[in-house]
């Protein structure tokens, strides 16, 4: 056939009617066929006989055929794939629609195990794991000695870190079951979702109701830098990102009073061997002053692995809330504005900037030789902490001095806000 297009076989029949594509397919469950529309030439539909009527689906070609969100290699497996989910959803709508309303999670399978890898891994931690430690949510009083009185003395509340599992579409080789609900995880390719932080499969419909309670699997943490913060200090079981901890380790060990620290860049080459020595090495990273002399080199490293976050550690949910903060004039209000904006951040981006902030303090403590005080300081870590959602350049300039303003305030305050 003359008009029949490259990537379709015997199956296409140019263009026909509804009606015709009715009474080729008729009395022949599963058959199939591929016509040019009437209405819209051009296009193509796929008619399949099921059920005892034809069905018919606008059929899309982008190098590979679809129908819906699963993409296939032949028209072939999309048919196969299709009369495979027609057949379950028709014969068992019943139980499907049931099947999520007592699932096995908090029984068998993916929690079990999981208590398990917990279990196993703190035995083998020679201490205890550290809690990290937030304050409630109460009122800030006007007076600054009332209010480190309220932040630092009053009840404290112990956070976990939760994550949200990172689900992708997956094809699963052999039969496979799903892990919240047990039951079959039907199809030809794509049948489920797996989470690539935890290895966590489950129908794409069930991976709705799992809870955030993802523990990354190391394995499948590739590198250090660029690995979103909660899933990394999750993976290695750290209070903060190793490389928060062991580059101001170093820095205050042997770099507090070198001058224009944090602004005096280092040797970038050298900076990305730091970085290539992390994702490697992890915390075995050599990063002493016998491997770089330079304290800028270990200074930019920090800052590279906080500004290649894919969620800074001010996140982008709350970016708003903090320029909103900084804008406002009475000094006590902008205070508490900027207090509430941190209680609103996830529990290990708010742990990694209280440890950044603290540090901070130190370096201005230092400011007779090194030239760096709090709004210097600001300077460089504002837009390196806080980035705009949409990623606006426009925005990120017009933000600049409340960015700056924001991790100023952090600073000098450190002793209150935190």
């Amino acid at each position: 056939m003359e008009s029949r297009p490259k990537y379709y076989g015997r199956e296409f029949h140019g263009l026909i009617s509804r009606e015709r594509a009715d009474e080729l397919l008729a009395g022949t469950e599963g058959a199939y066929l591929i016509r040019e529309s009437q209405r819209q030439p051009g296009t193509y539909t796929l008619a399949l006989r099921f059920g005892g009527q034809t069905l018919n689906y606008r059929l899309f070609y982008d190098g590979k055929h679809f129908v819906g969100e699963k993409r296939f290699e032949s028209v072939h497996d999309l048919v196969t794939d299709g009369l495979i989910t027609l057949y379950i959803e028709t014969k068992a709508a019943e139980y499907i629609a049931k099947m999520t309303t007592n699932p096995i999670y908090q029984h068998l399978g993916y929690t079990s195990l999981l208590r398990d890898k917990i279990t196993h891994r703190l035995n083998r931690t020679r201490s205890e794991p550290k809690k990290v430690t937030f304050q409630q949510n109460d009122k800030i009083t006007p007076s600054p000695l009332s209010r480190r009185t309220t932040l630092k003395d009053g009840p404290e509340k112990h956070c976990s870190y939760e994550k949200i599992h990172n689900f992708k579409v997956h094809t699963f080789r052999g039969p496979h079951w799903c892990e919240y609900c047990a039951n079959f995880m039907w199809g030809l390719i794509a049948q489920g979702v797996r989470c690539s932080d935890c290895g966590l499969n489950v129908h794409k419909q069930c991976s709705k109701l799992v809870p955030s309670d993802c523990q990354p699997d190391l394995r499948r943490i590739k590198k250090v830098f660029s690995c979103d913060l909660t899933t990394l200090v999750k993976a290695h079981n750290t209070q903060r990102p190793m490389v928060l901890d062991m580059c101001i380790k170093e820095i205050e060990h042997r770099g507090l009073k070198s001058e224009g620290l944090y602004r005096v860049s280092g040797f970038t080459d050298h900076i990305e061997d730091v970085r290539l020595a992390f994702d490697r090495d992890g915390e075995k990273a050599d990063i002493s002053a016998n491997t770089y002399s330079d304290i800028n080199i270990i200074a930019g490293a920090l800052k590279l692995y906080l500004r290649d976050l894919p969620i800074p550690v001010i996140t982008y949910d709350v970016y708003s809330k903090f320029i909103q903060a900084a804008k406002i004039t009475d000094p006590d209000s902008r205070l508490e504005a900027v207090h509430d904006g941190l209680l609103q951040l996830p529990p290990a981006h708010y742990e990694a900037l209280r440890y950044l902030m603290t540090h901070l303090k130190r370096v201005t403590m230092y400011e007779k030789d090194n030239y760096m005080n709090s709004e210097n300081l600001g300077i460089v870590f504002g837009p390196t902490l806080m980035r705009p959602p949409d990623q606006n350049t426009l925005a990120t300039l017009n933000d600049m001095r409340y960015q700056k303003l924001i991790v100023q305030l952090l600073i000098e305050h450190e002793d209150i806000l935190f």
